[in-house]
């Protein structure tokens, strides 16, 4: 089972795109553009069942996976913000399954539902970025690890860019799928990349 942890996290990346797209292109009338993701999964909505596991729930915990496989290489004298930063991206996949878990209401986006499936989205992004910082701050100085931390300084400020900004200057679907595109990026290749490492090597 080990030796298909690195993989978990393209995986992951492959099945949400591929269901994003294939669910987007069977309901009439939504748009990559105009419409968030979570729209296809919502309430209401034909095959949102199978979305939200197809899409959110089973790419969340392949990513989980990856997430297990980059804590398990990571060097055994890592201080405290590696290791907090590990436990926080790992947070931030099960973000991803609770979107699925917790389907919005686009009937009311004030009500229980809709609020659920907003703080599971908030703890997406809201976990991924201090976590990832605080790993790329931990792995500071350590040579073979430092396209892992460059990068995912990177991607926690490219996420926080399109949750915060981004749509002020995009359509509202673009922008959150740009977050999303660079969250999986970093997820997929940090995964993989981790794994050529042996377990807690320094």
């Amino acid at each position: 089972m080990n030796r298909w942890l690195p993989l978990t996290g393209i995986a992951g990346a492959v099945l949400f795109a591929a269901t994003l797209v294939g669910f987007a292109g069977a309901l009439a009338g939504y748009s990559h553009v105009t419409h968030p993701v979570a729209v296809l999964g919502a309430k209401g909505i034909p095959n949102a069942n199978a979305f939200n596991l197809l899409g959110l729930m089973l790419p969340g915990l392949l990513a989980s996976a990856a997430m297990l496989a980059l804590r398990q290489r990571l060097p055994r004298d890592a201080g405290w913000m590696v290791r907090i930063g590990a436990q926080l991206l790992l947070l931030s996949t099960l973000g991803v399954v609770a979107q699925g878990l917790l389907p919005l209401d686009p009937e009311d986006l004030h009500n229980a539902s809709s609020s659920y499936h907003a703080t599971a989205w908030m703890l997406w992004w809201v976990a991924f970025v201090p976590g990832v910082l605080l790993l790329a701050a931990g792995l500071r100085g350590r040579s073979d690890w430092w396209i892992v931390a460059r990068l995912g300084v990177l991607a926690a400020a490219g996420v926080l860019f399109t949750v915060l900004f981004a749509v002020d200057v995009l359509p509202a679907g673009i922008a959150q799928r740009l977050g999303f595109a660079i969250w999986w990026l970093w997820v997929a290749w940090a995964g993989w990349a981790a794994w050529r490492r042996p377990p807690g090597a320094t």
